[in-house]
C-alpha cells in the first residue's frame, strides 16, 4: 500500500517509537496527528536510560545476541536522525567491572561475539555504545515535530478516529490499542524498575556490573529489573533493594544517595524484536514490541514505517522486523 505525500497519518503512542515515527513523517511530508493521553515522558520510554547499546544489548541479554548486527545498524542511524536536532548522542562507552572469574565470563562473551574491547585498570572496555538523555531527547522529538506542523492530540487514539486519517501507525508499546490489530496477540508485558540518584557519576561510559548498570547523567540511572509478563505500575522493594546493593558495590559513593524508584511497562515479542509494517487490519502499521530497546530502534523503525506508506523498498532489515511474522499460518 502506498501513502500520498501530505496524506493525513496518526501516529499512537509519543514514546521513543511513536516520537521518532512522527518526526520522520512530518520530515517526509505527510500531515501528522500524534496521539497520546499521558504527560510527556510518563511512560517506558521517560523511564529508560536511553541506551544505543548494541554491544552491552547483545553480551548481557542473550535475546539479544542474535541480532547484534541488526542493532548496530540501527545505532548508526541516529546522527542523522539528530541532525538538526537539539539532542546530544553521549558517545562515551562502557566499562564493565566485577569479580575476575565473572569477568572472564563477560570476555568470552566479547570474544565470541568478535566484538574489541579492552582491559584497562581492571575493568573491560568498549567504545561503541552510546546513549541519550529520555526524557529530554522526547521534548526535542516533540519540539520538532510541531516546528514542522506536526500536531499533538492528548488522548488515546481509538477505532473511531480511523477514518479521518490514510493511515495510523500503532506505537503504543503495552498499551491498550483497541483491538486495532490482530499482529498484537504475540506481545507480552515486561515490567521494569529503575533508581534515579541525585549523587553519583554525572558524565563518563556506563558501567556494568553483576545484574546492575550505572548510568550517568544529572540524575545516574541504575537498572534495571525485567519481569516478563507483569503489567503493574507498583514498585517492589526486594526488587530495588537489590539493584541499589549492586550499584553499591560498582560506585560506593552510591550508598549516600537518596533514590527515587521509576517503573515502565514495555511489550515484547518471543524474538525480542518489534513488529513492523501494514497489519491484517486495513490502514494500520505496526511499530511496537521493541522489548527494551525502543531508543536504539527508534530511528531505523521510523525510516521502515515511512518507507512502508511511500511504497518505497524498506531495506534488508523489514524482513527481520515483519509485522505479521507470528501471525501467519
Amino acid at each position: 500500500m502506498e501513502t500520498k505525500l501530505r496524506a493525513r497519518v496518526a501516529v499512537a503512542g509519543a514514546g521513543a517509537i511513536g516520537s521518532a515515527a512522527a518526526l520522520t513523517l512530518a520530515r517526509a511530508g505527510f500531515d501528522v496527528t500524534l496521539f497520546d493521553p499521558g504527560s510527556p515522558g510518563d511512560n517506558a520510554s521517560g523511564v529508560a536510560a536511553g541506551m544505543l547499546a548494541p554491544v552491552a544489548e547483545a553480551v548481557f541479554d542473550p535475546v539479544s545476541t542474535p541480532h547484534l548486527a541488526l542493532l548496530r545498524r540501527a545505532r548508526d542511524r541516529w546522527p542523522a536522525f539528530v541532525e538538526g536536532l537539539d539532542l546530544a548522542i553521549l558517545r562515551d562507552g562502557l566499562r564493565v567491572e566485577g569479580e575476575a572469574a565473572w569477568l572472564a565470563g563477560v570476555a568470552a562473551r566479547f570474544e565470541a561475539l568478535g566484538v574489541p574491547f579492552q582491559r584497562r585498570d581492571g575493568a573491560l572496555v568498549d567504545a561503541e555504545d552510546w546513549r541519550i538523555e529520555a526524557r529530554p531527547a522526547l521534548a526535542a522529538l516533540r519540539n520538532a515535530f510541531e516546528a514542522l506542523g506536526g500536531r499533538f492530540a492528548p488522548r488515546a487514539f481509538t477505532a473511531g478516529d480511523l477514518p479521518a486519517f490514510s493511515a495510523v501507525v500503532l506505537a503504543t508499546g503495552a498499551g491498550d490499542a483497541g483491538g486495532l490489530a490482530p499482529e498484537l496477540a504475540a506481545l507480552a508485558p515486561i515490567k521494569g524498575q529503575i533508581l534515579r540518584a541525585d549523587r553519583g557519576p554525572a558524565t563518563g561510559p556506563v558501567i556494568r556490573g553483576e545484574g546492575v548498570y550505572v548510568c550517568p547523567g544529572d540524575s545516574p540511572a541504575i537498572g534495571a529489573t525485567m519481569e516478563l509478563g507483569r503489567a503493574d505500575l507498583t514498585v517492589d522493594p526486594a526488587a530495588t533493594a537489590a539493584l541499589r546493593a549492586a550499584a553499591i558495590r560498582l560506585r560506593p559513593e552510591l550508598a549516600e544517595a537518596v533514590l527515587t524508584t521509576e517503573v515502565g511497562i514495555r511489550a515484547a515479542t518471543p524474538d525480542g524484536l518489534p513488529l513492523v509494517g501494514w497489519s491484517a487490519t486495513p490502514g494500520v502499521i505496526l511499530a511496537v514490541g521493541a522489548r527494551r530497546n525502543g531508543w536504539l530502534l527508534a530511528p531505523l523503525v521510523a525510516d521502515l514505517v515511512a518507507a512502508y506508506l511511500k511504497g518505497d523498498n524498506p531495506g534488508p532489515d523489514a524482513a527481520s522486523l515483519d509485522a505479521r511474522r507470528f501471525s501467519r499460518t
